[in-house]
């Protein structure tokens, strides 16, 4: 395989930020012996305060692997991970899951949501796990729910919402208990090309307001709308700073 010389050019902020994500030395081990698989090998990684991220890679690249322990849903073998400058990498469950509703918020493929729940219900759910009372829960419930353009859907079922909008009302979900980064992984793959477009305007809006995004996609089009791309291969990150115009040379 040709080698791709691509040289890190992002321009720098005149405003200092700070690390919301740094990924120190990180393996990732499964077996050991001669069945040993290093997911992750060895990976360096960061991510400052508002950015619109994007990761990429083949099939086995260690993407996945990564975005599951940058969301606390997996422990490293080894290294450090820091989260808004908290040492995350080995918490135990009880306090990992505490730091996934204060600090996290998710958007999956598949959506997740409760088929007995309104959109509403649905959104305030992660409030009662964040002991938020009743009444503040309906309240920002509304408001995330506004902010995706279904104000007039809070009492619709999933069965009631398209595709899209079922998007939207995990994008609700995500972001009412105020994360510090939110966590979208193959967010688009079980949309149709304008439904993507409308959910990646929601994401770039969200970007704008100053909320960190991190992406995790197999489709070029979808990481060109984000300003910055991580691209994994073999367990490490071999391009960590690609802009949407490199990618070409990459992903064609």
């Amino acid at each position: 395989m040709t080698t791709i010389s691509i040289t890190d050019s992002l321009v720098p902020n005149p405003v200092p930020k700070s690390a919301i994500i740094r990924l120190e030395n990180i393996f990732k081990i499964y077996g050991s012996g001669e069945t040993e698989v290093k997911a992750l090998n060895d990976v360096n990684l960061t991510i400052t305060e508002g950015e619109y991220c994007s990761i990429m890679g083949p099939s086995g690249s260690g993407k996945s692997t990564a975005m599951n322990i940058i969301g606390c849903l997996d422990r490293p073998t080894s290294g450090h991970y820091y989260l808004d400058n908290l040492d995350v990498a080995h918490m135990d469950d009880k306090a990992l899951a505490h730091i996934r509703n204060k600090k996290l918020g998710f958007v999956f493929q598949q959506f997740h949501l409760l088929p007995q729940l309104t959109a509403l219900e649905n959104v305030m759910l992660p409030m009662a796990y964040a002991n938020v009372n009743p009444t503040e829960r309906r309240d920002r419930a509304v408001v995330a729910l506004t902010r995706v353009g279904l104000e007039k859907r809070l009492n619709n079922k999933p069965t009631q919402l398209s595709g899209g909008q079922q998007q939207r009302v995990a994008i609700a979900r995500a972001i009412v208990n105020r994360p510090v980064v939110l966590l979208a992984d193959e967010p688009t793959g079980a949309l149709d090309s304008r439904t993507t477009g409308e959910v990646l305007d929601i994401f770039g809006e969200l970007n704008a307001s100053g909320i960190t995004v991190v992406m995790v996609t197999h489709e070029p089009e979808v990481a060109r709308q984000t300003q910055r791309i991580v691209w994994f291969r073999d367990g490490q990150v071999v391009h960590s700073n690609l802009t949407p115009a490199d990618l070409t040379q990459v992903a064609g």
